[in-house]
């Protein structure tokens, strides 16, 4: 009996959610996927998965040895590329996994500056709103915003801190004004941006006031902030950004921020990955190359947020917010 190539099959099984969805990842049968996971069993002398005609579920013994074939089968994945040289040689695909907006706006910047260093390397970049379970395999390095990270196995770097702004377009502050206090925001169009890491219908603003939430609600809910910043630019109405989706339409002016004596949802930018005993050289320069290159652009965002909120363009109707609003009133 092959074991390793067994406890592969029944990783696969469990990940698929079916036999035949297994065999079809392995280019297999599934007598075959079914004939593995039997052989298994009887070696362990323990039943590892409930199988019906709908469903799959693994059995309490099913669940501790899925564990531990993933750390074996990932720690033998990392023996052989370090036996193979790939510890000392940035090469191959690099799997990785970041949230979306910050995805479009830093990581895939990032990349194009680490594979002219690293042109071997191949990337595999997912976009996601999910934290990815980087144990399960399908990715090597995460870039991810949160507040804080619970306790884990994975290995952690903080590469910067960020927040959110409220945003508008010039068209919405002439026609509609700008909100003065956080509690104006009641008498106005709030567009939802659905995240992992915030309340969907609650904004915490940081101000001079100190902290005060608000219950919002608005015609617009989007999941990815780069959708949510094209219906604040239509004048859909004001929708809360992170600094670094919205630092550009501030710039060229097609954004405007209100209340901008007030920001929201701090954050910090994370990259993680697997604790292992290898890391091969793609992966450990990606990482080292993320901690020496995104703090500085983050920062850099962050003081330019400053700039543009203090000295703001004499396009950006900013200041102009007030007096719109008086207009309106």
């Amino acid at each position: 009996m092959d074991t390793l190539q067994n406890m592969r099959v029944f990783v696969r099984i469990v990940e698929a959610g079916s036999f035949t969805a297994a065999a079809h990842s392995l280019d297999s049968t599934t007598g075959a996927m079914s004939r593995a996971l039997s052989e298994l069993e009887a070696h362990l002398r323990t039943r590892l998965l409930n199988r019906s005609t709908r469903r799959l579920a693994l059995t309490p013994a099913g669940e501790l040895y899925l564990k531990r074939c993933k750390q074996i089968l990932a720690d033998l994945g990392s023996a052989e590329e370090e036996a193979s040289g790939a510890h000392e040689r940035p090469a191959g695909a690099l799997r990785l996994h970041s949230f979306a907006s910050i995805g479009q706006q830093y990581v895939l910047p990032a990349i194009s500056k680490y594979r002219a260093l690293h042109p071997e390397v191949t990337i595999e970049l997912t976009l996601s709103q999910r934290m990815a379970d980087l144990f399960e395999g399908s990715s090597d390095v995460s870039v991810v915003t949160a507040t804080s990270l619970p306790n884990s196995d994975l290995v952690s770097h903080q590469l910067g801190s960020s927040c959110s702004v409220l945003c508008a377009s010039p068209g919405y502050v002439r026609t509609h004004g700008a909100p003065h206090t956080p509690a104006d925001l009641a008498h106005h169009d709030c567009l939802i941006l659905k995240t992992p890491t915030s309340p969907v219908h609650e904004w915490t603003l940081e101000g001079p006031e100190g902290s005060v939430a608000m219950h919002v609600d608005g015609p617009v809910q989007v999941n990815i902030a780069e959708s949510l910043a094209v219906a604040i630019r239509e004048g859909m109405g004001i929708g809360m950004l992170p600094v670094y989706a919205a630092i550009d339409g501030l710039r060229n002016g097609t954004l405007v921020r209100v209340l901008p004596q007030h920001i929201l949802q701090k954050v910090n930018v994370y990259a993680l990955y697997p604790s292992r005993k290898f890391v091969d050289a793609k992966t450990k320069t990606w990482v080292e190359f993320l901690r020496a290159h995104l703090p500085e652009v983050i920062a850099r965002d962050m003081a330019l947020l400053e700039k543009l909120t203090r000295e703001p363009l004499a396009h950006t109707p900013v200041i102009e917010a007030h007096e719109a609003s008086a207009d309106v009133s």
